[in-house]
């Protein structure tokens, strides 16, 4: 008989949990949520996910979404969509990142890297994992994807004065090349289970920060869901974490509110749960606090 894989989601989420954190009390001080992210500080290390299309939740969803975010004191990462959704995003005041999927059409990501300067975009950067489909390379919206070489990402790190980043790095030996090609920030990330069983990204995320010894901005992606969460990631070398999934029924039924009011309540989870561990700030949040416990999938 068939073994069926387990959902890397399934695992990445029951790995979270595992995580046990260590309360501690003594010195303890009201502490501050503030992130400093390329000469900009944020209210927050709650970073919306380089989300797409999100007009089907709610009209000119991404620019609802932005404008939430922006209100929360959160950096936006932005996925695929046209440059007028992005210059819209942009003019909401929101600090952006976009991130760019790997066309085949090289041209067309040099264009969008272009576009994301022009327009005064916090940083940009490309999405490594969406080469591959099943049945070959990966096709997106009738554009074609091709998987990136390392010479290319040092070319296109060379093309733009903005700090470019990288999503889907889920290994050290990744990092490193990342780090060679003169890459500014990571997105940690097997893209909510493009192959089963990957790694779950706070499970690797530890030797990622040893790798990347502060060279690189670290965000956390996949199946991460409260300030308890994030706070985990803190420990285990993040700069911030990326949220998803959370955002899509609250943009649906209350828009940019909707969103402000997610990001503000991880927050608010994320300050309680870092006073609770003694934790002064984002930047020094203990890594003894997190303890592994035995955990089956």
């Amino acid at each position: 008989m068939e073994r069926k894989s387990l959902s890397s989601d399934v695992i990445t989420r029951a790995y979270i949990d595992s995580l046990l954190v260590e309360v501690r009390h003594l010195d303890a001080v009201m502490p501050s949520t503030e992130m400093t992210l390329f000469g900009k500080t944020f209210a927050t290390p709650v970073a919306t996910a380089a989300l797409s299309h999100m007009a089907n939740q709610y009209p000119d969803g991404m620019t609802a979404m932005a404008d939430g975010a922006n209100q929360a004191g959160a950096l936006v990462f932005s996925g695929m969509g046209p440059k007028d959704e992005l210059e819209r995003m942009v003019a909401t005041g929101a600090q952006v990142i976009k991130i760019i999927k790997p066309y085949e059409d090289r041209e067309s990501v040099y264009d969008k890297i272009r576009h994301a300067e022009e327009i005064g975009c916090l940083g940009v950067g490309i999405d490594t994992d969406h080469a591959f489909s099943r049945g070959g390379y990966d096709v997106i919206e009738g554009m074609a994807m091709y998987p990136l070489s390392s010479a290319e990402l040092a070319d296109m790190v060379k093309a733009t004065k903005l700090p470019f980043f990288i999503k889907g790095v889920l290994s050290r030996k990744e990092a490193r090349k990342c780090l060679d090609c003169g890459v500014k920030g990571m997105v940690v990330s097997h893209h909510n289970g493009r192959i089963d069983t990957a790694v779950p990204p706070l499970m690797v995320l530890p030797e990622i920060a040893e790798e990347v010894n502060g060279e690189a901005a670290l965000f956390v992606d996949c199946a991460i869901q409260s300030g308890l969460d994030v706070l985990k990631c803190l420990a285990l070398g993040a700069t911030g974490a990326c949220v998803g999934r959370p955002l899509m029924q609250p943009l649906r039924e209350k828009g940019v509110q909707g969103v402000r009011g997610v990001i503000e309540s991880i927050t608010t989870d994320l300050r309680y749960s870092m006073a609770m561990t003694a934790s002064p700030d984002v930047k020094s949040v203990d890594p003894t606090i997190i303890r592994l416990a035995k955990h089956t999938w």
